[in-house]
């Protein structure tokens, strides 16, 4: 007759504690609701689903508040508007960790990404409101003030070469602020969520249909009304940020010219190469945001050389061949999260 000590009890009941506790924790996990908050902030919309027995909307959009008094340059009262007016200012920490990344990627992108673009993007302007594209000589003198080597953060405040310089962090706010969306959605215990400002996304965990999120890629076609949202794939991912930029929702047409609304910084014009859309995926949204508009400025072949470089990033590149025709190109590492029927021809 087996003998059973005191040792086989404790396991016995320390088992059943286990199989009990899991049980409670599953069923709470499926029986708890989704929230799901949207609004309109930094000029777009956002869209913020999770799992909580509460409503964190309250809280979620005082920190979004907080991102946009930080970066927004339609706020005169932000501390990037201030900046830009030489006014003294007391940074935030915000600002400096969106300003440290930005000039991290800057240099691995030899320039492409620049926030002291601003004084070429507004010249640029949408339709430009003098009614004719500025001239070389208006180009090359702003480019003078341009160059992310020309504006140093200096303890708590930011040095430029010259005062005229301005900042713009357009491309790097949004993903910034779903980053912060994420971190305190954390900081509540929050397991499963999806973020989503104006395109850039931080997923974690599982959808409400206890799946990994689904993300779609939008076909790039001419559409500046954003009408048209055929999807060109669909990725399954998790525990991830991602963000994709493109011209061809944001373009005007002058005088039968197309201009896109990414300005690449070195020459001063509007790029003008293959790449039509570029997700990134990232560990971090703002990190996504900013190299997705690098690549955009870089091209397809100098895309790929920085990439050689960063194992850490995953790519989905749309870009137009020699013929008119829209390819597909991205990094080995995203196939598994490629769903759907996809042309094998396609990427090359």
């Amino acid at each position: 007759m087996m003998k059973i000590t005191k040792s086989s009890i404790f396991r016995i009941v320390f088992l059943l504690f286990l199989i009990v506790g899991s049980i409670y924790i599953i069923r709470q996990q499926n029986t708890m609701p989704y929230q799901h908050n949207t609004g309109q902030i930094f000029g777009t919309t956002y869209h913020i689903t999770y799992q909580s027995d509460k409503d964190l909307h309250r809280e979620i959009l005082q920190r979004l508040q907080l991102v946009d008094q930080t970066f927004s340059t339609f706020n005169d009262e932000s501390i990037i508007s201030k900046i830009n007016r030489n006014e003294p200012v007391k940074l935030n920490q915000m600002f400096i960790e969106v300003f440290d990344l930005a000039k991290t990627v800057s240099k691995d992108t030899h320039g492409a990404f620049d926030i002291t673009v601003a004084p070429l993007v507004n010249v640029w302007g949408f339709g430009f409101k003098s009614g004719t594209p500025p001239t070389k000589a208006v180009i090359d003198s702003l480019r003078h003030l341009t160059g992310y080597e020309k504006v140093k953060l200096i303890g708590s405040k930011v040095r430029k070469q010259d005062p005229r310089i301005m900042l713009d962090c357009s491309a790097i706010a949004k993903g910034y602020g779903s980053d912060v969306v994420a971190q305190y959605l954390r900081s509540r215990d929050v397991e499963n969520f999806m973020i989503e400002i104006g395109g850039e996304i931080v997923v974690q965990g599982n959808s409400d249909k206890r799946l990994p999120w689904k993300i779609g890629v939008t076909k790039p076609t001419d559409d500046s009304t954003q009408v048209n949202n055929e999807l060109q794939t669909v990725l399954n991912v998790s525990n991830t940020a991602m963000a994709t930029s493109g011209n061809y929702r944001r373009f005007y047409y002058k005088n039968g010219k197309k201009y896109a609304h990414t300005i690449d910084p070195k020459t001063g014009y509007p790029v003008q190469h293959n790449i039509l859309s570029a997700t990134v995926l990232a560990n971090t949204c703002a990190k996504a945001d900013a190299y997705a508009t690098s690549f955009m400025v870089l091209g397809l072949e100098k895309t790929q050389q920085v990439l050689q470089h960063h194992p850490d990033l995953m790519v989905y590149l749309i870009y137009a061949d020699g013929q008119g025709k829209n390819k597909v190109w991205y990094s080995p590492s995203l196939k598994k999260a490629i769903q759907g029927a996809e042309n094998p021809s396609d990427r090359k």
